[in-house]
């Protein structure tokens, strides 16, 4: 299937590895100029390096900042004013108590996974509007619905995503600007399998995820981690013109966790 974004002008942010990449990975795939982001200017070097050794002819730069501190954005305005397909998908997540979740913990995460999409929105919409073509993708998570008892505030900036998405689609409504908010389930991404390497006492990856299956999240229909792959194939699809009906959605790439029929 021919997605029609080719020659699209594409930023994710937080796509140095994990879902991010995934997403950029595929974007750049189907022939969008993509703009890969992320803290570390070694990591961004070996993105790039992946995707052009799948694809030598991709179009594909580097953004090395962190886009948690406005000036970033202000800095990436300069470098590209304008662009087609805007996803959001930088993140932080961190299993911790609710009484130890402290001020400036709660800053941080509304900061970094709810403010820099906002920001990052902010900047380019003008020029989408004056357009009158775009896409905009915020990355949440089924914890936006089902808010985790060991990642609350995590939980609850997933759930401040979605307001963000929904309200700018209406701001956006009768144009030929969507936005949107996916909602991937438990992931197989690098962050995902460091954290549960470090607190699993030696266990494998896959006896790990047997057992979060069976007592953190009995709920899965696939019973088993979603591959960054999967979630990026649902993205793509929704930054490409065929996707132009859906907008204001929240999307769930969640295998079933949600139980909810809508």
């Amino acid at each position: 299937m021919d997605l029609q974004i080719k020659q699209k002008k594409a930023f994710v942010s937080g796509s140095s590895q994990g879902i991010g990449f995934a997403i950029a990975k595929t974007l750049a795939a189907e022939g969008a100029q993509v703009i890969l982001n992320g803290r570390h200017a070694d990591k961004l070097k070996l993105a790039k390096d992946k995707i052009l050794a799948q694809y030598p002819k991709a179009d594909v730069s580097v953004f090395c900042a962190d886009l948690s501190v406005a000036a970033s954005t202000e800095r990436l305005l300069a470098e590209h004013p304008t662009l087609d397909i805007l996803v959001n998908a930088l993140g932080i997540f961190e299993p911790k108590d609710f009484l130890d979740i402290s001020d400036d913990d709660w800053r941080r995460f509304f900061d970094v996974n709810v403010l820099t999409g906002a920001r990052l929105s902010r900047a380019y919409l003008p020029a989408m509007q004056a357009n009158n073509w775009g896409r905009i993708i915020f990355i949440s998570s089924e914890s936006a619905l089902q808010i985790p008892l060991e990642m609350i505030h995590y939980g609850t900036t997933k759930t401040a995503q979605l307001a963000v998405s929904r309200g700018l689609a209406e701001v956006c409504a009768g144009t030929g600007i969507t936005v949107n908010a996916v909602l991937p389930g438990p992931t197989r991404s690098e962050g995902v399998v460091d954290f549960v390497k470090e607190v699993s006492g030696g266990l494998g990856i896959d006896a790990v995820e047997d057992e979060f299956f069976k007592s953190a999240r009995p709920s899965s229909l696939i019973k088993r981690f979603a591959d960054p792959q999967e979630v990026a194939n649902m993205v793509v699809y929704l930054c490409s013109p065929l996707a132009s009906a859906t907008t204001g959605a929240a999307v769930r790439v969640d295998g079933g966790v949600v139980r909810s029929c809508v």
